[in-house]
Protein backbone atom coordinates (compact mmCIF):
# COMPACT_ATOMS: atom_id res chain seq x y z
CA UNK A 1 0.00 0.00 0.00
CA UNK A 2 1.53 3.50 -0.57
CA UNK A 3 1.04 6.34 1.99
CA UNK A 4 1.98 10.16 1.51
CA UNK A 5 3.54 11.23 4.47
CA UNK A 6 3.39 15.24 4.52
CA UNK A 7 5.31 17.15 7.30
CA UNK A 8 3.56 20.43 8.43
CA UNK A 9 5.69 23.47 9.37
CA UNK A 10 4.19 26.34 12.26
CA UNK A 11 3.79 29.32 10.13
CA UNK A 12 3.86 31.02 13.32
CA UNK A 13 7.51 32.09 13.42
CA UNK A 14 8.71 31.14 9.90
CA UNK A 15 10.42 34.34 9.19
CA UNK A 16 11.75 34.84 12.90
CA UNK A 17 12.61 30.90 13.58
CA UNK A 18 12.47 29.21 10.23
CA UNK A 19 14.77 26.97 8.99
CA UNK A 20 16.00 30.02 7.15
CA UNK A 21 17.58 31.83 10.51
CA UNK A 22 18.81 28.29 11.45
CA UNK A 23 22.84 28.66 11.97
CA UNK A 24 24.48 27.03 8.56
CA UNK A 25 25.47 23.97 10.59
CA UNK A 26 22.13 23.43 11.86
CA UNK A 27 20.52 23.19 8.48
CA UNK A 28 23.07 21.37 6.70
CA UNK A 29 22.53 18.79 9.83
CA UNK A 30 18.64 18.75 9.18
CA UNK A 31 18.83 18.11 5.86
CA UNK A 32 21.64 15.43 6.05
CA UNK A 33 19.37 13.66 8.45
CA UNK A 34 16.41 13.87 5.56
CA UNK A 35 19.21 12.73 2.99
CA UNK A 36 20.48 9.61 4.98
CA UNK A 37 16.51 8.60 5.83
CA UNK A 38 15.72 9.28 2.37
CA UNK A 39 18.68 6.39 0.94
CA UNK A 40 17.52 4.11 3.59
CA UNK A 41 13.69 4.14 2.47
CA UNK A 42 15.60 3.81 -1.02
CA UNK A 43 17.57 0.89 -0.20
CA UNK A 44 14.72 -0.93 1.56
CA UNK A 45 11.84 -0.22 -1.42
CA UNK A 46 9.66 1.91 0.75
CA UNK A 47 10.62 5.31 -1.10
CA UNK A 48 8.43 6.19 -4.38
CA UNK A 49 9.07 10.13 -3.92
CA UNK A 50 9.73 12.97 -2.29
CA UNK A 51 9.85 16.67 -2.28
CA UNK A 52 10.52 19.66 0.03
CA UNK A 53 8.24 22.30 -0.95
CA UNK A 54 8.70 26.19 -1.06
CA UNK A 55 7.95 28.45 1.93
CA UNK A 56 4.43 29.76 2.33
CA UNK A 57 5.12 32.82 1.28
CA UNK A 58 4.60 31.43 -2.35
CA UNK A 59 1.86 29.23 -1.79
CA UNK A 60 -0.98 30.55 -4.16
CA UNK A 61 -4.80 28.58 -4.34
CA UNK A 62 -6.35 28.02 -7.28
CA UNK A 63 -9.80 27.96 -9.15
CA UNK A 64 -11.40 28.20 -12.04
CA UNK A 65 -13.28 30.83 -12.80
CA UNK A 66 -16.68 30.28 -14.69
CA UNK A 67 -14.47 31.59 -18.00
CA UNK A 68 -11.67 28.36 -17.27
CA UNK A 69 -9.19 31.23 -16.52
CA UNK A 70 -7.29 30.61 -13.20
CA UNK A 71 -8.16 32.70 -10.29
CA UNK A 72 -5.49 33.08 -7.42
CA UNK A 73 -5.39 33.76 -3.97
CA UNK A 74 -2.69 33.95 -1.59
CA UNK A 75 -0.40 33.53 0.69
CA UNK A 76 -2.89 32.90 3.35
CA UNK A 77 -1.67 34.31 6.17
CA UNK A 78 -4.50 32.80 8.60
CA UNK A 79 -3.26 29.90 8.20
CA UNK A 80 -1.18 28.23 11.34
CA UNK A 81 1.01 25.40 9.73
CA UNK A 82 2.16 24.97 5.89
CA UNK A 83 3.28 21.78 4.22
CA UNK A 84 6.61 21.78 3.62
CA UNK A 85 7.41 18.98 2.52
CA UNK A 86 5.85 14.97 1.95
CA UNK A 87 7.15 11.87 1.26
CA UNK A 88 5.24 8.62 -1.07
CA UNK A 89 6.11 5.40 0.44
CA UNK A 90 5.28 1.78 -0.55
CA UNK A 91 4.73 0.06 2.59
CA UNK A 92 3.77 -3.20 4.35
CA UNK A 93 1.26 -1.46 6.64
CA UNK A 94 -0.06 1.73 8.79
CA UNK A 95 2.32 1.36 11.29
CA UNK A 96 5.13 1.08 8.97
CA UNK A 97 4.02 4.51 7.62
CA UNK A 98 3.55 5.61 11.40
CA UNK A 99 7.10 4.35 12.85
CA UNK A 100 8.54 6.58 10.00
CA UNK A 101 6.85 9.74 10.43
CA UNK A 102 8.03 9.36 14.10
CA UNK A 103 10.88 9.19 12.63
CA UNK A 104 10.63 12.34 10.50
CA UNK A 105 9.17 14.30 13.42
CA UNK A 106 12.22 13.90 15.32
CA UNK A 107 14.22 15.33 12.76
CA UNK A 108 17.08 17.65 14.28
CA UNK A 109 16.25 21.74 14.51
CA UNK A 110 18.02 24.77 15.66
CA UNK A 111 20.85 22.98 18.08
CA UNK A 112 20.67 19.64 17.32
CA UNK A 113 17.10 19.54 19.05
CA UNK A 114 14.46 17.02 17.44
CA UNK A 115 11.42 19.15 15.98
CA UNK A 116 8.42 16.73 16.90
CA UNK A 117 6.63 18.50 13.86
CA UNK A 118 3.46 16.71 12.99
CA UNK A 119 3.45 14.40 10.60
CA UNK A 120 -0.05 13.34 8.37
CA UNK A 121 -0.26 10.24 7.51
CA UNK A 122 -2.43 9.39 4.65
CA UNK A 123 -3.18 6.00 2.38
CA UNK A 124 -2.53 7.01 -1.40
CA UNK A 125 -6.31 5.60 -2.44
CA UNK A 126 -6.28 3.46 -5.88
CA UNK A 127 -8.47 4.37 -8.75
CA UNK A 128 -9.77 2.88 -12.21
CA UNK A 129 -6.85 4.44 -14.26
CA UNK A 130 -7.73 6.36 -18.17
CA UNK A 131 -7.39 4.47 -20.70
CA UNK A 132 -4.70 5.59 -23.04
Amino acid sequence: MKYMLMMHAPKEGWTTAGIGTWPQKDIEAHIHFMMDLNRKLMASGEFVAGEGLAGPEEAKSVRARKDGTPDTDGPFAESKEFLAGFWILDLESAQRAYEIAAIISAAPGKGGAPLYMPIEVRQVMSGPCAEQ
